[in-house]
């Protein structure tokens, strides 16, 4: 009697709660039950990563996109991506500002707070945010061993927090799932009030499913109230997740939008704020730098202002020796600027042909540029006439690309000259991208200015033998592009693809990206 007495003594209670909560942290993973909501059948034991075996790979998984696959906690960085992108400067201030309350609201009003903030007075048909924008940033956040546990199961249903509207396309396009739970926006006359329909439908659900969640949120109850067993990891295991590798995903991400080149976390977002000020006068500073200086001294001087270019020469012959005809270098693009940096490494003028570019950065360019019209004839003969008159650059991609891809070269290059001369480009941003599809064309330039210290390495590669050209060694055109796409692919460790502007300004802009 006095031994059992003993037993019920609070000290060993305290001393098996302890053991209990130690047991805890070193398992990834702990089947357990939700204090309401759940039926009394579930079963309850600690698991480990073997557990998720390929017997129930038939079975449905229920799983918490934020809980289970995403390893930062907070939402924060995807509505300041929402509210700066899709909402523009001042309602990303008025987000940042409203920060510390959403932090003391808690999850469920912080929630609400940024919904409304990042999305009130937005129109429906234009945001492309979560096709455009938003994966790219999804991906660099999902943990490995969540998709590796998350990818076993045949059937999959996502439960989110956020709303649908955000995660839809990452889900469905990069991991498979096409069944996502998640509150709808209400919306008026086309426009979003930044509010969320306070149910969400869990009519796609089955009994006997198994719930994937964290342990830190256990909000969900009725979605996982039809799950016969329910698997929590907690905070401190998900740090430990290394980040998914990019090709892991069921799809490569090739194109995305959007001007914020780094993850908008609170401080990286203050960090931004406090620099505008100075990136505005960095970039006013470097424009005139660029108009009013001769090559030869405008370039120590943009160095020395923190635009960073290294450069790789190959013997390429002259031009102007008794020639007729200038040199015709070939870039892949990725920036508006691309031609006015091989013009500095060059040290000599020379011209530039464009797609798309905007009357403002025609205006304030120190080189000639001319806008091609994407008909062939007629862009044919204006190559050809700049040509006769000097060096030209041409990207031939007819649009940027932020990823180590290249898009199918035009080949319309081919067929004016065999003189060409590979140019490779590689581009590395801190802050801003310089290059948009959906946004503000005029704004190229300044965004890309802004950066503290954009980074640009330029390999002028060899200039094509006479036997791998069109006129001279009876090539074809499309040969030919495809043959120099190589090889500023293999230049910058690159992948090639067959992917077009069209392509591009269809995914991320609904156009065919004529300006």
């Amino acid at each position: 009697m006095p031994r059992i007495k003993k037993l019920f003594q609070l000290k060993y209670f305290s001393s098996l709660f302890e053991i209990i909560r130690k047991t805890s942290r070193k398992l990834p993973y702990l089947r357990l039950k939700f204090s309401q909501g759940i039926p009394a059948s579930t079963q309850f034991k600690f698991l480990k990563n073997s557990s998720f075996t390929d017997e129930v790979s038939n079975q449905t998984l229920v799983f918490h996109l934020e809980g289970a696959l995403l390893k930062a906690y907070s939402l924060f960085p995807y509505f300041m991506l929402v509210a700066f992108e899709a909402g523009g400067l001042f309602r990303a201030l008025i987000l940042l500002l409203l920060y510390p309350f959403v932090w003391l609201l808690g999850h469920e009003l912080g929630l609400k707070v940024m919904v409304f903030v990042s999305f009130v007075g937005i129109k429906k048909e234009k945001f492309r945010a979560g096709t455009a924008i938003l994966p790219k940033f999804f991906l660099e956040d999902v943990g490995v061993v969540g998709f590796d546990m998350v990818m076993k199961y045949k059937t999959k249903v996502a439960v989110t927090s956020m709303p649908r509207i955000m995660v839809e396309c990452f889900l469905g396009d990069y991991l498979g799932i096409h069944v996502v739970i998640g509150k709808e926006l209400k919306e008026f006359h086309g426009y979003f009030l930044g509010l969320m329909e306070e149910n969400m439908d869990p009519a796609t659900m089955c009994i006997n499913n198994i719930g994937l969640g964290c342990f830190r949120n256990s909000r969900y109850q009725k979605i996982f109230s039809r799950c016969k067993e329910i698997y929590l990891v907690t905070e401190a295991e998900k740090k430990k997740w290394p980040v998914l590798p990019r090709k892991k995903s069921l799809k490569p991400l090739i194109f995305h939008d959007g001007r914020l080149a780094f993850r908008p976390t609170p401080l990286n977002t203050l960090s931004m704020f406090v620099w505008l000020p100075f990136g505005f006068l960095l970039h006013i500073t470097r424009i005139m730098v660029f108009i009013s200086l001769p090559f030869k001294v405008s370039g120590p001087l943009l160095a020395f202002s923190g635009m960073i270019n290294t450069v790789s020469h190959s013997n390429v012959e002259s031009s102007g020796e008794g020639k007729k005809r200038g040199m015709l270098y070939v870039c892949n693009h990725r920036t508006l600027l691309d031609p006015i940096y091989l013009t500095i490494v060059l040290m000599k003028s020379v011209s530039a042909v464009t797609y798309s570019v905007s009357r403002f950065s025609e205006v304030i360019s120190p080189i000639k540029t001319v806008r091609l019209t994407r008909d062939r004839k007629t862009d044919e003969e204006t190559m050809k006439k700049m040509l006769s008159k000097g060096d030209l650059v041409v990207c031939p991609e007819g649009t940027t690309c932020r990823e180590p891809y290249l898009l199918r070269f035009s080949p319309l290059f081919a067929e004016i000259t065999d003189d060409i001369v590979p140019v490779a480009i590689k581009l590395q941003v801190s802050l801003f991208y310089g290059s948009t599809a959906s946004g503000q064309k005029c704004l190229d330039s300044a965004f890309h200015l802004t950066n503290p210290n954009p980074t640009c390495l330029i390999m002028i590669l060899n200039k094509l033998p006479g036997w791998q050209t069109h006129n001279a060694g009876g090539k074809s055109k499309f040969e030919v592009a495809n043959y120099v796409q190589r090889q500023i692919a293999t230049a910058l460790g690159f992948e090639c693809t067959n992917l077009t502007r069209k392509d591009k300004y269809a995914i991320l802009a609904g156009n065919d990206g004529i300006v």
